[in-house]
This record gives C-alpha cells, sequence and structure tokens, in this order.
C-alpha cells in the first residue's frame, strides 16, 4: 500500500472549492488503497468555518484518511492590512507554517509528498528524493519571484499533474533540466455518491422553498477567484433579455451577491426571480443543483480561465443531469462540446447568452439530450476514484 503524504497551506474547512477538491481526492486516493494522511495549516478561520464541528461529515467525504494541523503564525484574519502590511502578514504566514512543516517532515517518511503549493515543494526538494515529490499544478505562477520558483519546482520534482493541456504545455516550457518529471493531465471531477441519489426537481425545490414554476437558471460557485470576477454580472444582463426566467444563486460572498441583486433590480427585473441561497455546505449543492432548470459558467477571457483553470462546477452541473452553457474558453472546451454535451457561447457576450438561454428554455428534448449526454461522459471520465487511480499508476511508473 503506498503512503501518500498531502500537504495544503490551507484553512480547512473553508468557502472556498479548493477545499472540496483537496478532501476528494484524499478519500479517492485512499479509496484506491493509497495510506493517505493529510497536512494543512492551523490557521485562524472565519466564524461561520469554525463553527463546523466535523469536517470529513462537512465536505460528505469518509473518514479514510488523517488530517493534521500544523502550528504557523497566522494573523490574516486577525489583523485588517492592506497594502505592504497585507504581503508581509501573508508572507510570515507561508514561511512559518513551511519551516514547521519542513522540521515535521524529517521526521516523517513517505513514499510520495503531493502537494499543490510551490514553496512547500521547494523546501521539501531539501530534504526529500526528487522521485517522491508530486506537484499538483493549477495556475501558470505570475511575476518574476512566483515564475522562479515555478520553475524551480518543474525541475525538482518527479511528477507533475497539470489540470490543463495547456498548462501542461507551459510547465513544460519551463523545465530546462535534462531530466524533466513525468506529466499527467488529471483534470477535476466529481464524487459519484454526491449524486446518486439527488431527488426531483420539484421536490428540491420544496425543500429550499424555490417556487415550483419558475424555470431557474442557475450559477453554484463563488462569485470570485483571485479577485477576478467571474462573469455573473453578465449572466444577469442575459436574464434581462429573457421573460419568464429566474435567477438560482447559491454561493458567496455576500456583498458581492447584494450587488448584483441591486444591479438586477435597477435594471427592471423582479425581486421574486432572483433567487440567492447564500453560501451552502458542500453536501448540500446536489440539491440545489437539483432544483434548476439549466446551468452557468459564464466566465470572461482571462488567460488563468481560458487556459488554466478546471472548474469543479463544470463536472458537478454534468453530473446533475441538468443542461449547460459555458464561456466558450479552450479550458472549458477540453471537457464539453458545443452542441453535444452543452452550449458554449463567446465569454461577456450577453446576448449571445441571452440567446442560448431562451434556446434551451423553448427546447426541452435538447435540455434533455445535452444533459444525458453530458452526465454519461462525467460518470465515465471524470471521477475522482478514475483520477486518482491514473495519478497513482503515474506515480508509481516514476518511482519504479
Amino acid at each position: 500500500m503506498p503512503n501518500l503524504l498531502y500537504l495544503a497551506n490551507i484553512r480547512l474547512p473553508t468557502e472556498k472549492a479548493h477545499g472540496l477538491q483537496i478532501m476528494q481526492n484524499c478519500e479517492a486516493f485512499a479509496e484506491a488503497d493509497a495510506d493517505v494522511r493529510l497536512w494543512v495549516a492551523r490557521r485562524v478561520n472565519t466564524s461561520e468555518m469554525a463553527a463546523v464541528k466535523d469536517v470529513y461529515a462537512h465536505y460528505g467525504v469518509r473518514q479514510a484518511f488523517s488530517i493534521r494541523r500544523l502550528p504557523c503564525l497566522d494573523l490574516l484574519n486577525v489583523i485588517p492590512a492592506s497594502g505592504l502590511l497585507s504581503k508581509l502578514i501573508f508572507y510570515t504566514q507561508a514561511i512559518t507554517y513551511t519551516l514547521v512543516l519542513l522540521i515535521a517532515a524529517l521526521f516523517t517518511r513517505a513514499d510520495s509528498y503531493y502537494s499543490r503549493d510551490t514553496l512547500t515543494l521547494f523546501a521539501l526538494s531539501l530534504v526529500k528524493p526528487r522521485k517522491a515529490l508530486v506537484y499538483e499544478a493549477h495556475m501558470l505562477a505570475n511575476g518574476r519571484g512566483g515564475r522562479w520558483l515555478q520553475r524551480q519546482v518543474i525541475q525538482r520534482v518527479g511528477t507533475v499533474i497539470p489540470i490543463t493541456r495547456k498548462l501542461q504545455e507551459d510547465l513544460q516550457a519551463l523545465s530546462t533540466t535534462s531530466q524533466p518529471p513525468r506529466f499527467r493531465v488529471a483534470h477535476d471531477g466529481i464524487r459519484r455518491e454526491r449524486f446518486a441519489n439527488m431527488p426531483p426537481q420539484a421536490e428540491a425545490r420544496a425543500q429550499i422553498g424555490w417556487p415550483q414554476e419558475a424555470f431557474i437558471v442557475g450559477y453554484v460557485g463563488r462569485l470570485q477567484t483571485m479577485a477576478a470576477d467571474k462573469g455573473v454580472g453578465t449572466l444577469v444582463e442575459a436574464l434581462a433579455q429573457v421573460e419568464g426566467v429566474a435567477l438560482g444563486l447559491v454561493g458567496g460572498p455576500d456583498d458581492m451577491a447584494k450587488a448584483l441583486r441591486q444591479h438586477w433590480l435597477r435594471i427592471g427585473l423582479s425581486g421574486e426571480r432572483f433567487l440567492y441561497a447564500g453560501q451552502v455546505a458542500p453536501d448540500k449543492v446536489p440539491l440545489y443543483l437539483a432544483a434548476l432548470d439549466i446551468c452557468v459558467i459564464p466566465l470572461p477571457w482571462t488567460p488563468h480561465f481560458a487556459y488554466y483553470t478546471s472548474p469543479m462546477k463544470l463536472f458537478e452541473y454534468m453530473a446533475s443531469q441538468r443542461a449547460i452553457i459555458a464561456s466558450d474558453l479552450p479550458s472549458i472546451g477540453e471537457v464539453v462540446k458545443d452542441g453535444e454535451t452543452a452550449l458554449l457561447v463567446p465569454p461577456t457576450d450577453a446576448p449571445a447568452l441571452a440567446t442560448a438561454i431562451q434556446r434551451l428554455r423553448d427546447d426541452a428534448p435538447l435540455r434533455q439530450r445535452l444533459a444525458d449526454a453530458a452526465y454519461a461522459d462525467v460518470m465515465s471520465h471524470y471521477t475522482w476514484a478514475a483520477r486518482a487511480t491514473a495519478i497513482l499508476q503515474t506515480i508509481q511508473e516514476v518511482q519504479s
């Protein structure tokens, strides 16, 4: 049984998607017969997340792996700060966590040290063999310092797991060593069990109090990533051009949702058709997806969204058996095909998005065909279980 130590400098639990991704992946590695331990930072959490008593239940995963919290100096949620002070607090937390982790790792043995964090892997490369280090890459670093650190990691680890093909190409270009690491693209995915017993739409709406007669267009997830807008404003503009539809919004932060609602009302749309659930526990997300008629990913074009993101909401939309409309970006096109498993529209094009919404509203057979094809595809190719098996196989090949 391979021994895998997953290292993550995150708040746990967290309202952000990476917490769910990491927890579900640790469970999947464990179910693929790996002995998994998750080390996270002992961070100061928000009041909502600090109230969570059982992190496994919160994320809806089995307690198939252990969690250890490493101390660090964390003032990020304690001292209001901006500018230079904010950066100082950020780096202090990251460096103190990394130092504690490095000391702990000196007295810990694992077959594989797995992380999404470049600083963590760079530090471990000083004391652990290259073939034991695995880097799951979720972005191309910006800035001279970040890019230098990412290049160092690419040249010091044995395995790299990029989440898109374009990210693999760009990371391979960073490597100048004569013995580059093994690369394997692994998109994000879904936990099959989360979607095994989804309620009928009417039952889901009754549970959450959404109107039975409405045609609900949904967006589920955070409204921004790394301070970048995720295009929900474009969705609001599109819905203003389609009669008889409602917006089902699940996620936060609340202040951004409030601003969207104010804009919704300013352009003359009914407040009763703005359905906002706020941040919900991950294990409740399938219930809200079941209440929708169609799901939308209205991402704008940015280098990160276009090339380096593999949004979990896309796979969860596919698993929910709801028709999908998404921005026509290369990263999205790696997973779904226009007219086959989704409708793809130009980014930030509200009229084109409105046309696609109206088309699906008026064509129930098309909604069903797209939903069925997407569901079959995600269940065949994009489960965490299949992903974990493929990654562990690649690691074993590198280490053998």
